[in-house]
């Protein structure tokens, strides 16, 4: 496909300008944008200049004090940030300025006081309207009465798709021929695009076409990884794409039958009329029984990545950035959907406790107004040993689509679970009696049937033979399972499952 070689660049938003200009307009003097994508935050504010007719001031520690409309360093030297916030306040002239990367001046209580005095209005006119751009900030106490917070709002579909086309023109500038676009991929690549900035995403749409000039499916994986890679806040959100099938998975027929009702309603742009776009589950079980990886099991026949939430990692020592960390998850969330999203041991993270200075239940309030309120294709995994210490808010009816228990395996399971562990190590089932061994190991779970293969494998390796069925029943008779160690938490569990979840 031929492209044109002058495709123009894409505009401001306009309701993002329109936004920011009232912002302005309704008399905020400290503005706080957080960002990577500087270039945006300058084209928005030539425009916003322009459209205000006030002059346009960036301010760095590497180059001071320039303007913006001239390109050009004011005459005196204004790298430190005292100096240039003295000389904002002595300018006399409203202006707007942009103080780029300027938090850690923020620790210098001087830099504090001056900026608070800076804000202030005094006889109806302030010096000027300040705007603090960081990728992160944080503001001292003083400062977040007066300050205003603005987003960047993340390019529209059709100013994607023109930089898509703009990066393909210049390829075939550079390398004379034409690049193989697949228009399906087109519209997937666009999708993947959509919550970045336009610096990240034209990255990302330059790295897929130049790699061989082309754009077609094989280049959407590594575009959503990279893509995550950018949206991970913290490093708490894992991810995967090459997720489990059913296939590797013996049992839970109930589980899979529901998933796969709801598998073409969740992949579709939109549901079908009457129906709801499906929310999420939650799989409360005895360890080692497959939880986890039903949830692998859901993203693989959903046909989407996912996304694992370490509620651990959430967790930090001061004050506010725990809530913040699960809200920059949750919103990173939204941003790769459709996802599948795991919040696996889910009772570690939201129980709630009256020794955490009320931290749990600040976390629990925001997942639930979030699960309450988004609309994104984010499907909730969410997995739970201890159901107990898990607040009944959070396991009411209408929370999740469903609660299923995912039980001890019986003995056809228990079979089909055995020889899944031994055909994935290049052994063939059928030279076993797994009816017999499966009758022998009543009580054992999936992880442990698992390591019980692996145990006598061992064994047998140890003795330079190959694996019998005598080496899989002298490791059964050696072993405890967590049944019998496990006996009353695990009977309370069944008990407490049996009128509240479904067998999965």
């Amino acid at each position: 496909m031929n492209f044109s070689s002058a495709i123009p660049d894409a505009a401001v938003n306009p309701a993002e300008l329109a936004s920011l200009a009232a912002m302005i307009r309704a008399g905020s003097t400290l503005i706080v944008i957080e960002s990577h994508d500087e270039p945006q935050v300058l084209t928005l504010f030539a425009e916003l200049r322009r459209q205000l007719n006030r002059p346009l001031f960036k301010w760095t520690a590497a180059q001071g004090m320039k303007s913006v409309e001239r390109d050009s360093a004011l005459p005196e030297d204004l790298s430190d940030p005292a100096a240039a916030l003295e000389y904002i306040g002595q300018a006399g002239e409203r202006g707007l300025y942009l103080l780029m990367d300027f938090h850690p001046y923020l620790q210098d209580p001087v830099n504090v006081r001056r900026l608070r005095e800076l804000t202030r209005v005094q006889d109806g006119v302030a010096a000027g309207t300040l705007v603090l751009v960081s990728p992160e900030l944080k503001l001292p106490r003083e400062l977040e009465a007066v300050a205003r917070r603005f987003e960047l709002m993340p390019p529209e579909r059709a100013a994607l798709e023109t930089m898509v086309r703009e990066e393909a023109a210049r390829w075939s500038e550079q390398r004379q021929g034409a690049v193989r676009l697949c228009e399906r991929a087109m519209e997937q690549l666009l999708g993947n695009l959509e919550g970045l900035t336009m610096k990240d995403a034209r990255r990302l749409a330059r790295n897929a076409i130049f790699d061989d000039g082309a754009l077609d499916e094989s280049d959407l994986p590594e575009v959503m990884r990279a893509k995550f890679e950018l949206l991970n806040p913290g490093g708490v959100l894992g991810y995967e794409m090459e997720t489990a099938r059913f296939g590797q998975i013996a049992g839970m027929p109930r589980l899979k039958r529901w998933l796969e009702l709801r598998s073409p309603v969740f992949t579709a742009a939109e549901p079908p009329s009457g129906l709801d776009m499906p929310r999420g589950m939650m799989l409360l079980g005895v360890q080692g029984c497959g939880k986890s990886l039903a949830a692998r099991a859901a993203a693989g026949l959903f046909g989407v990545p996912l996304l694992h939430l370490d509620c651990g990692a959430l967790y930090n020592r001061f004050h506010g950035e725990s809530e913040r960390n699960l809200r920059e998850s949750l919103k990173a969330a939204e941003l790769m959907a459709p996802c599948v999203l795991w919040i696996d041991e889910i009772e570690k993270g939201l129980a709630v406790s009256d020794s955490d200075g009320g931290t749990s239940r600040r976390m629990l309030g925001t997942l639930l107004t979030w699960m309450a309120e988004h609309r994104s294709r984010v499907f909730i995994a969410a997995t739970a040993n201890d159901i107990s210490i898990l607040p009944p808010e959070l396991v009411r009816k209408g929370r999740f689509d469903e609660i299923f228990f995912v039980d001890l395996p019986d003995e056809k399971t228990r079979a089909g679970i055995l020889a899944i562990h031994l055909q994935r190590r290049e052994l063939k089932p059928q030279l076993f009696p797994l009816s017999e061994i499966a009758r022998s190991t009543d009580g054992f779970s999936g992880a442990e049937l698992e390591h019980l293969v692996v145990a006598a494998l061992y064994a047998a390796h140890a003795e330079s033979e190959p694996l019998t069925t005598d080496h899989l029943m002298a490791e059964i008779k050696q072993t405890r399972p967590l049944s019998v160690t496990m006996a009353e938490p695990i009977a309370e569990l069944r008990q407490w499952a049996a009128s509240r979840a479904v067998a999965a």
